[in-house]
């Protein structure tokens, strides 16, 4: 029986419209929450610890966002890369950023005998690829190309833009679950006043309150699966080929041990310290691999 191929524009377009319909879903999350809030009290009261989160969320996640690069390079060590010494490196990115169109990202180097890579910055005009030296020794030429177009493709895709913004209604649900419960707590030892009528919404508020941040955590490790995915895809658009991300994927496969930072691990191309699937940042390798081999 002749095996089915897999599309890369599908696979593309059909991750990108999951991970639009899971923020969505977030976002639902967020109206839910404050609809059993403003039923339960004031509708004021709700509309004044929504404006507070907001202004939380966005500062601490706008401090990140505008320095997202610069700090994942200096948490992981990496140095400057060296156009005579890390040649391969730059003659590849070059030729993948002209067949492409996008502009040539800064490009970095960490020293680790893992085989490892990931891109950051907010934009492609600001954007960083990272590369571990086990990188440049262990892989061949195709599987390198296979590897940068990976961490191109999430450069090209906004990626970093993405997660910032599922990270600020992520952060606003917590916070808002966070003061309700607190205020909830304080009202409880201030207060016998019985409010009987209301007393439904409390509940589901603070059902919803409990369960919220836990449930949108999960929702954001499943979008930036399926980001992965896309990432995956779309190399194989940049190369025309998955066999050199294959190779690569299937070496890291073989031997990932590589310890960086818990916050900084997710960007990485296969993510360095093992989890159990639920609350994994990355796609299983196996199953990356055999899409790939689909296409």
């Amino acid at each position: 029986m002749e095996q089915v191929r897999l599309s890369f524009y599908d696979e593309i377009r059909n991750n990108k419209i999951y991970s639009v319909l899971l923020i969505f879903f977030v976002f639902v999350i967020l109206v839910a929450l404050g609809y059993a809030i403003s039923f339960a009290f004031d509708p004021s009261y709700f509309f004044f610890i929504l404006v507070l989160s907001i202004v939380i969320s966005i500062l601490y996640i706008w401090i990140g966002y505008y320095n997202s690069a610069s700090i994942a390079i200096a948490s992981v060590g990496g140095i400057v890369a060296n156009p005579r010494e890390h040649k391969i490196f730059f003659d590849l990115v070059e030729g993948l950023t002209l067949a492409s169109g996008l502009p040539m990202p800064k490009l970095y180097v960490m020293k680790n005998d893992q085989i490892n890579a990931f891109a950051s910055g907010r934009d492609p005009k600001h954007a960083v690829i990272c590369i571990t030296t086990g990188t440049l020794e262990k892989l061949n030429k195709q599987e390198l190309e296979g590897v940068l177009s990976h961490e191109l493709s999430h450069i090209a895709n906004y990626d970093i833009r993405f997660m910032t913004l599922t990270a600020v209604l992520v952060g606003m649900i917590a916070i808002i679950s966070e003061i309700f419960l607190r205020s909830m707590w304080n009202q409880s030892r201030s207060s016998n006043d019985d409010n009987k009528g209301n007393g439904i919404f409390l509940i589901i508020g603070i059902v919803l309150a409990i369960l919220a941040p836990i449930i949108v955590q999960l929702v954001q490790l499943a979008i930036s699966r399926k980001r992965e995915f896309v990432a995956d895809a779309s190399a194989v658009k940049f190369t025309r080929t998955p066999t050199g991300l294959i190779g690569a994927l299937s070496k890291i496969k073989e031997n990932r041990d590589m310890k960086v930072s818990g916050a900084v691990a997710p960007l990485f191309l296969a993510k360095p310290n093992r989890v159990s699937n639920l609350f994994e940042t990355h796609p299983p390798l196996e199953v990356r691999i055999e899409k790939l081999r689909k296409m």
